[in-house]
């Protein structure tokens, strides 16, 4: 007779535990947790843009471009790609193709074969030939001062149509980057979900005498100190008024932060 096992003799299985997803970091589509409101009281975000103003009076975007048209084809090619690579690139192909006319007679074999050191190259060529096309047949080969035409055009969505209506045509544009999309959720002037989210956020934010030269002096702030993989606070003109929970703490306050309020200090006093 065959003597049954006890329940403790009984192999007991338990279920494999599930693991724990990986957490992605913060980016264009994911920015994690999204702050509800901006960190900054007004006077605080009119310091901040102050303080930007003070060390750079006239940003300028670093794409090189002749004209509206070629401003536009290079915003275009500038995805996913740097600005010094695009510039590299459209040296050559802006001296023999400054409008859309010339760019079609060039033909999309040879738009490619100019910018063939830029990701996406073969993608970014077609759209330049089909922009080209749709710019001469629906607009007299100019490039219109309107978003909603801009981003009827191949190649063309919101950021880049920003671009160019803030950098050629002078309108007060926030074009959302994945720079600008970090620092409006890093540092909480402008939380949001999406670059649109951001976009909306921003221009509640920006004081209106500083409206122009937002755009840049975020996307040059993100680029160069306030960088992705590490923020190179040190460096910061607005150290002591940022109140990003990934600030690095230090002594003192950065000279550069230093020198920049003092600026603000004897303009605010003239």
């Amino acid at each position: 007779m065959t003597q049954a096992k006890s329940p403790a003799a009984k192999a007991t299985k338990r279920p494999a535990a599930k693991a724990k997803p990986k957490r992605k970091a913060p980016s264009v589509d994911n920015p994690g947790k999204v702050l509800k409101r901006s960190r900054y009281s007004k006077a605080e975000t009119y310091a901040i843009f102050q303080r930007f103003h003070a060390d750079n009076p006239e940003p300028e975007g670093e794409l090189d471009y002749v004209n509206a048209y070629t401003l536009l084809v290079a915003v275009v090619l500038s995805a996913q790609a740097t600005d010094v690579g695009v510039n590299r690139a459209t040296k050559h192909l802006f001296q023999i193709a400054d409008t859309p006319e010339k760019m079609l007679a060039l033909g999309e074999d040879r738009v490619r074969e100019e910018i063939r050191t830029i990701g996406l190259y073969k993608t970014k060529a077609k759209n330049v030939i089909l922009l080209s096309e749709q710019l001469v047949r629906d607009h007299g080969g100019e490039v219109p001062e309107d978003r909603e035409a801009l981003e009827k055009l191949p190649g063309v969505g919101r950021k880049t149509a920003n671009v160019v209506l803030n950098i050629y045509f002078g309108h007060p544009t926030i074009a959302v980057d994945t720079h600008l999309f970090r620092l409006g959720n890093r540092i909480g002037i402008a939380p949001g979900k999406t670059p649109l989210d951001v976009e909306k956020a921003m221009e509640k934010a920006v004081p209106a005498e500083y409206s122009l030269h937002a755009h840049h002096w975020l996307i040059l702030h993100g680029r160069y100190i306030c960088k992705a993989r590490k923020p190179e606070c040190r460096r910061c003109v607005i150290y002591d008024l940022c109140r990003s929970p990934e600030k690095e703490p230090f002594d003192s306050l950065p000279e550069i932060a230093v020198r920049t309020k003092a600026l603000v200090d004897r303009e605010a006093a003239s």
